[in-house]
C-alpha cells in the first residue's frame, strides 16, 4: 500500500489528543475554519456572509475526506449538512474520530480504515466533493493519492488539496519555526524532503482528469498568532482547488 508506516506510528502515538484544542493538533483546529470557509466558498460560489454560512448549506452533498485523521475537517463539513466519509490508515485516529462524532451527535459522518487507492476502486465517481488536506506530504507516492481523488470525484466535482511547499522559507517556517522555536507542532512532524513544490503538484494533477481552478496560500502571523488566507504567495502552506 501507499503508506509510510513511520508516519502512521507517529500519528498513532498522539491519536488520543486529536481533539485537545491546546495539544499537538492545535494549529489544525486554528486553520480549520479558514479551510472550511474556502471549500464552501468554492463549492457554492458564494462569499462568506458576516454571520457565517448556514448549517445546511452543504445539504445533500457526498464528500470524501482522504487522510481524515481524527475528523477535524470531516466533522466541520458534516456540521454544514454534507454526508461525509473520512478515510485513513491510522486506526487509532479513526477510533477517536468515531467517538467524537458520537459525542457531538453527528450522524452524517462515517469513517473507514482503507487506503485511498482501494477506496477509489470501490467508489469510482461517487462523490460530489473530494478533500485531501495536509496529507500528501506524509505518503511515499502523492501522485497516486491525487489519481485516487480524481477517480472518486463525479464529473465537474471540485477537489481540494493542501500541502507544504519545498524551499528555504518553508523549511525555516514549517520546521525550524513551527517545530523548534514556537513549538506549534511536535518535533519531527514534518519531513522536509517530502514537501511538494507547486510545480510538482501541478504536474501530478495534469496526469489526471482534474483541472486546476485556483490556488491560495495559508499564512501565519507570529505577532497575532493567527492564520489567514492570501493569494500574495504560496511559499509555505498552500491550497489547490481543482475540478474534474
Amino acid at each position: 500500500m501507499n503508506v509510510d508506516h513511520q508516519e502512521i506510528e507517529k500519528f498513532t502515538a498522539i491519536a488520543s489528543r486529536w481533539w485537545d484544542l491546546d495539544g499537538e493538533f492545535k494549529p489544525l483546529h486554528q486553520i480549520n475554519p479558514l479551510r472550511v470557509d474556502y471549500i464552501i466558498g468554492k463549492i457554492t460560489g458564494k462569499s462568506r456572509p458576516n454571520n457565517g454560512y448556514p448549517n445546511n448549506i452543504l445539504n445533500g452533498l457526498k464528500i470524501v475526506d482522504i487522510g481524515c485523521g481524527g475528523g477535524i475537517l470531516a466533522e466541520a463539513l458534516a456540521s454544514h449538512g454534507a454526508h461525509v466519509v473520512g478515510i485513513d490508515l491510522a486506526e487509532e485516529s479513526l477510533t477517536v474520530a468515531r467517538l467524537h462524532a458520537l459525542e457531538t451527535g453527528l450522524k452524517n459522518v462515517t469513517y473507514e480504515l482503507i487506503c485511498a487507492e482501494e477506496f477509489a476502486s470501490q467508489n469510482m465517481e461517487q462523490f460530489d466533493v473530494v478533500t485531501c488536506l495536509e496529507m500528501l506530504e506524509h505518503v511515499p507516492d502523492p501522485g497516486s493519492i491525487i489519481e485516487a481523488a480524481a477517480f472518486l470525484a463525479k464529473p465537474n466535482a471540485p477537489v481540494f488539496f493542501s500541502t507544504l511547499n519545498r524551499n528555504p522559507k518553508s523549511y525555516l517556517m514549517a520546521i525550524v519555526g513551527a517545530e523548534y522555536v514556537m513549538n506549534l507542532v511536535p518535533k519531527g512532524t514534518h519531513d522536509f524532503s517530502k514537501f511538494i513544490k507547486p510545480s510538482e503538484l501541478m504536474r501530478m494533477i495534469d496526469n489526471t482528469p482534474l483541472t486546476i481552478k485556483a490556488t491560495t496560500g495559508l499564512h501565519f502571523n507570529p505577532i497575532t498568532q493567527g492564520y489567514y488566507l492570501s493569494n500574495a504567495n504560496i511559499d509555505v502552506n498552500y491550497i489547490v482547488h481543482c475540478q474534474k
